[in-house]
């Protein structure tokens, strides 16, 4: 068995040393995702299924059952079909399943509804992902309603239904040797995107044409697909967070923020960098950039182990919120500005957000009430930002439509943090200084 699998199987061995006595887990495999008509979205594993069993295929079922004697680890999926084969790929079937994935017990998915009431019966609780899937939620209470009807023969039903959640996410939030690995090499890729589009920028080019240097980077370094829809946003499009349409033309004198990043082996990476179109930035972006990177670069020297979560966001919101005081686009003294969160006109979002196999990672942010604790193995992006509206009549013409944002991808070590997505230009003599190796 490989390293992967055995640490696949040291997984579920801590998920079920923390489930409840006499129960059992359920984990569906992801749906497929139409896109249109009966065209579907390349397939990509829900991520707590991959997380417990390395497995890649659709219409897929795992249950765990502590101290069953029979086997704990159940894994319910298709069968091989040489005709559906020949359409879609070859499938991995229920025998080869069980043995290449170092499960206990595999069968066919077409029998799941014969056999897994049976496997629920006599189980005290039932832990599953309740309310995030309609199909599977009636799939569950289906099942239930056969043990039920089977109650006046001796038959028992679960008495309580647990979410399987947190439980799962805990074990999901702190990443192992093997996982850093690939959020490391998934950053690696992105870093070659992110500069591959930085040298190919120049004025009169679409943003889609950066994008599309994007995704050959990734693509050709070994990234099957992006993290996420990438955000290509030039010139007063950098000031809408979510922007996706990377459509418009770059224009001279244009800043640009690019949001990016790969994924690989099924773990995320998330980059931003922001740089002048023609690679010279003006005065009033210089100002306003230097501001986001002293906020960044100091929130990043925050984190290590012990710190609570929300630190560095606070640090950023003090080094931004004295910042634009300086330059008078924010009146008044920087203390009450912060407590009356004036400064969210400006910087409207936390500095960061857990990342790993979902780029919006699983993971509390907080332990009762409190902010937790950073602990080695966590990984967390630091992206503060500036956004001056093109609308925002408050603020000298100057300044508007100046959108800038830097992220990096952080990981919390036993010493301090590691910046995983290091290597591309971020201060503005780096930039300009890789700009003017190209042509613009």
């Amino acid at each position: 068995m490989g390293s992967k699998y055995r640490e696949i199987k040291l997984r579920r061995k801590k998920l079920m040393a923390q489930m409840e006595p006499n129960s059992i887990a359920l984990l569906a495999a992801a749906p497929p995702r139409v896109r249109n008509s009966d065209a579907e979205y390349l397939y990509r594993q829900n991520s707590d299924f991959h997380y417990l069993t390395g497995f890649t295929e659709e219409k897929a079922l795992l249950a765990l059952i502590p101290g069953r004697k029979q086997g704990e680890v159940v894994l319910f999926c298709q069968q091989k079909d040489k005709a559906k084969e020949l359409w879609h790929g070859t499938l991995m079937g229920p025998d080869v399943a069980r043995k290449e994935l170092e499960i206990d017990d595999a069968f066919p998915v077409d029998d799941m509804d014969d056999i897994l009431p049976g496997l629920i019966e006599g189980r005290d609780r039932v832990y599953y992902s309740m309310g995030k899937d309609d199909r599977f939620d009636n799939q569950v209470m289906n099942w239930l309603k056969v043990i039920r009807s089977k109650a006046k023969i001796g038959a028992h039903p679960p008495g309580e239904f647990l979410m399987l959640d947190h439980l799962l996410h805990e074990l999901r939030l702190i990443k192992s040797t093997n996982e850093i690995k690939l959020m490391q090499q998934a950053a690696k890729i992105s870093a070659e995107g992110h500069k591959r589009a930085m040298a190919y920028c120049r004025p009169g080019i679409r943003e889609y044409e950066l994008e599309a240097e994007l995704l050959h980077a990734f693509t050709r370094n070994g990234s099957r697909a992006p993290a996420y829809t990438s955000i290509v946003a030039t010139g007063d499009n950098a000031c809408i967070l979510h922007y996706i349409e990377n459509d418009s033309e770059v224009k001279a004198g244009d800043l640009v923020l690019i949001d990016a990043g790969c994924e690989y082996g099924h773990y995320a990476s998330d980059i931003t960098r922001t740089f002048p179109a023609n690679g010279k930035f003006s005065p009033e972006q210089k100002a306003i950039y230097n501001i986001v990177l002293k906020a960044q670069l100091a929130a990043i020297e925050a984190i290590r182990p012990g710190v609570p979560w929300d630190e560095p966001h606070n640090i950023s919101v003090k080094i931004i919120t004295q910042g634009l005081v300086r330059l008078g686009i924010m009146n008044g003294r920087p203390s009450q500005l912060i407590k009356s969160e004036a400064y969210r006109d400006f910087y409207m979002h936390r500095i960061g957000h857990w990342i790993g196999m979902d780029v919006h990672d699983v993971g509390d942010y907080k332990i009762d009430d409190d902010w937790r604790l950073l602990e080695p193995g966590m990984v967390t992006t630091v992206e503060p930002g500036i956004y001056i509206s093109p609308s925002n009549k408050k603020v000298p013409k100057k300044w508007r439509g100046i959108g800038v944002r830097i992220e990096d991808d952080v990981l919390i070590t036993r010493n301090g943090n590691k910046v995983l997505s290091a290597g591309i230009p971020k201060t503005i003599q780096e930039i300009e200084s890789f700009m003017a190796q190209t042509v613009h």
